[in-house]
């Protein structure tokens, strides 16, 4: 079995070779994370963006920085935590907690209240509302779909979302910020489907704050790349064997199946394959683009109080589109920067033929910005199961700033190489908290 080197398969591979699988990964680039990289020195970046001459030296030193490619956040009690736990790859991680969680509204940023005690103090309410947000919330925590007493008389299975933020007499600010920044929907469809889904992604960000107070996010010093390192020793403990820079020149298949991997005249015969879709332009479909906008900057973004880290999160309905828009910053505290700089980067799915115009609301809170590093990312998908083939495709990453749609996918590849469901509890071995020091 083999992977082309992404944080999907690496995830994948480290929990085959636990369940003592024979995992072979070959990668084309000479790094770890494939379109999930970190990428380091910041000459680098400059070499891949295609910017002339070398970072300025207000930079600092390249060997500095570790620059993500596809930001993303993990939510404290999210499933790629749970994995982590799981396969015990936090020994090789260390975490630290995203300071702040932000939400846009009327050209201003503002805390997202997401506790009782900050819902009655949010300047993005109205007194009366306050009340009634927090009514919403008490329900949300109490809320057990196999406890009638707590459901307050409706079905989980069948009222909607918008049933419920009607039964609470909650505005469209209101609604706003708890579908995109608590619940963290894209869009608006949640509006009309059972409420179950909705509840429970709200419960996960409130018990996610909960576990360390400042946001429900962590991320892992040094940047996203330790990841897929953390899943390949994992994996090398399991017997796993590792090639990074090796060229795949053909993928061989014989009567419809999967065989092995031709790479510098020699073949890797294999069962199954798992890759991203940039392997197999002919087995996927394109059902959208991605833009993302590196930004370097010499301070933190105004109005958050100064801190190292945030997220902010533009709904669609406040700058009239159908799409969020997502800012994850970072800085020189996570050992990603040089000292005293800061890195943000703004995504969102792309609607129009001018996708810089789209992600303008983002970069304007970020100004002034040293230095911009622009891409536009098709988002594939494969077109199918792969269980014939036994060739696994992941999905693009998507524009959002957290890791909960990555593990539906590899969960939704586990399935299809498996045949069973990924069962959380069967993997899970003695859970103590190994986080240690992430909330200092």
């Amino acid at each position: 079995m083999h992977a082309a080197h992404d944080v999907i398969e690496c995830i994948l591979s480290g929990i085959m070779s636990v369940k003592g699988k024979k995992v072979l990964h070959m990668d084309r680039n000479p790094y770890y994370g494939a379109e999930s990289a970190s990428i380091t020195p910041l000459e680098d970046l400059y070499k891949r963006f295609n910017l002339p001459g070398n970072p300025p030296e207000s930079m600092g030193k390249g060997r500095d920085w570790n620059v993500d490619l596809v930001p993303k956040f993990l939510m404290a009690n999210g499933q790629l935590v749970r994995m982590l736990l799981i396969t015990q790859v936090t020994r090789y991680l260390d975490f630290k907690v995203i300071e702040g969680s932000y939400v846009y509204k009327g050209g201003k940023i503002f805390k997202v209240p997401s506790t009782e005690t900050e819902a009655l103090s949010s300047s993005l309410m109205g007194i009366f509302e306050k009340r009634r947000f927090r009514n919403f919330l008490i329900f949300v925590a109490n809320f057990d779909e196999n406890d009638p007493k707590t459901l307050e008389g409706i079905d989980p299975h069948k009222t909607s979302m918008r049933s419920i933020f009607q039964k609470f007499k909650l505005g469209q600010d209101v609604i706003d910020f708890t579908g995109h920044s608590l619940a963290l929907y894209r869009t608006d469809d949640y509006l009309d489907l059972p409420c179950n889904e909705a509840i429970n992604r709200i419960k996960l960000y409130s018990e996610s704050l909960a576990r360390y107070g400042k946001s429900p996010y962590l991320y892992p010093l040094y940047g996203l790349g330790e990841l897929p390192q953390g899943f390949a020793r994992l994996s090398a403990i399991y017997g796993g064997t590792y090639m990074l820079n090796k060229p795949i020149e053909e993928i061989i298949v014989e009567n419809g199946k999967v065989v092995g991997v031709k790479s510098e005249g020699e073949i890797a015969r294999c069962k199954q394959l798992i890759c991203d879709p940039s392997y197999f332009k002919d087995r996927t479909k394109k059902i959208g683009q991605v833009i993302r906008v590196i930004c370097v900057l010499s301070h933190p973004i105004q109005n958050t109080g100064d801190i190292n880290s945030c997220q902010i999160i533009i709904p669609q309905n406040q700058v009239s589109r159908k799409h969020d828009i997502y800012v994850c910053m970072i800085s020189f505290a996570h050992n990603v920067a040089a000292q005293g700089k800061y890195i943000a980067i703004a995504s969102t799915t792309v609607e129009t033929d001018n996708p810089e115009k789209e992600i303008k609301p983002a970069l304007d809170l970020l100004e002034p910005i040293d230095q911009k590093f622009v891409s536009i990312s098709d988002l594939l998908v494969p077109t199918d199961s792969g269980t014939d083939s036994q060739i696994f495709l992941s999905r693009s990453y998507d524009a959002t700033t957290h890791f909960e749609t990555t593990c539906d996918d590899i969960k939704n590849i586990y399935q299809r190489m498996t045949g069973t469901e990924f069962d959380f509890t069967e993997m899970e071995r003695k859970q103590q908290d190994i986080f240690g020091d992430a909330a200092e």
